[in-house]
């Protein structure tokens, strides 16, 4: 793989992150009452049935023959698995535990994964890079201040979150190498929302006839779900899973940076240096780092 096509593979996974962090931004738009989980069922559903319409138009049914079946409900699984304990996990932990658990053990999932999985070997730069963007993480959290709660199960439902995302990561770049790209998310997603479908009964749905509701849930389900991970397949296609599961920390930078400027919160000094770790160890990966050779993908079937 030639450096430049490390590159591009880079600021692709980038762009993907920089959508990702408009999802809080987003929220808060949402009206008082909302339910996370509707919504991020919801924001899968969108998704997936999106770019199924585009696989549709564009290439017919052939891009959906063919499919290994362990595979691609490996890929819809670990998608609904993230939604799923991410949002538990931070109503029982709180914000600042469950992300910082959530997105800090998300790279060092995705490196041991691609190393025991896919034979890839992380550099010298990914191990800077990591480990400067999750200090970072954890400096920019804890920096808002408020009470800290540890709860156990919700630390591990946190875990779960990051482990999640590092294998739906790992299983999408098997099945990128032998389908399209807008096919696998559009399956993925399709999945996963039916497999979150029997989450939603019985919970409150009238706060969604709200317009801002419907603004806020189509910018989820169509711009950081649909065309973020559209960026986001691309570009995993181009760079090993631990450098693209630590390149997605510039999710929490741009939350915090549009939290400042939209959203008209007060950073301190402190959160200021989370954001300069995070960027620094952003600009290592992205300047520094390059893709290593990789063995053909074992997670399949």
């Amino acid at each position: 793989m030639s450096k430049d096509s490390s590159r591009s593979g880079v600021w692709l996974v980038l762009m993907a992150a920089t959508l990702w962090g408009t999802t809080g931004t987003s929220q808060a738009f949402a009206p008082a009452g909302f339910d996370p989980m509707v919504i991020g069922t919801l924001r899968l559903a969108i998704g997936g049935v999106s770019m199924l319409m585009i696989v549709l138009m564009t290439t017919g049914l052939s891009q959906l023959k063919g499919w290994p079946l362990r595979t691609t409900l490996a890929a819809a699984l670990f998608t609904a698995l993230y939604q799923a304990c991410f949002f538990a996990g931070v109503a029982k932990t709180g914000v600042a535990v469950g992300t910082i658990v959530g997105i800090g053990s998300a790279p060092v999932a995705g490196g041991m994964l691609g190393y025991f999985f896919r034979g890839e070997r992380p550099g010298r730069s990914w191990f800077v890079a990591t480990t400067l963007a999750i200090l970072g993480c954890v400096v920019l959290t804890l920096s808002s201040g408020g009470d800290v709660v540890i709860d156990l199960m919700g630390v591990a439902l946190a875990i779960g979150a990051g482990v999640a995302y590092a294998a739906y990561t790992l299983v999408i770049k098997g099945l990128l190498e032998k389908h399209d790209a807008n096919a696998v998310i559009a399956v993925a997603f399709c999945l996963g929302a039916l497999m979150l479908a029997p989450l939603l009964i019985g919970r409150e749905m009238a706060w969604l006839a709200a317009p801002r509701s419907v603004v806020v849930v189509l910018h989820l389900g169509l711009v950081t779900a649909a065309l973020a991970y559209w960026l986001f397949a691309r570009g995993l296609r181009l760079v090993p899973v631990a450098t693209a599961v630590t390149l997605t920390l510039a999710e929490p930078l741009t939350a915090g940076l549009l939290g400042l400027l939209v959203l008209g919160e007060h950073l301190n000094s402190v959160s200021f240096v989370g954001i300069a770790l995070i960027f620094s160890g952003l600009a290592v990966l992205s300047l520094w780092g390059r893709a290593t050779p990789e063995s053909p993908a074992e997670f399949g079937g």
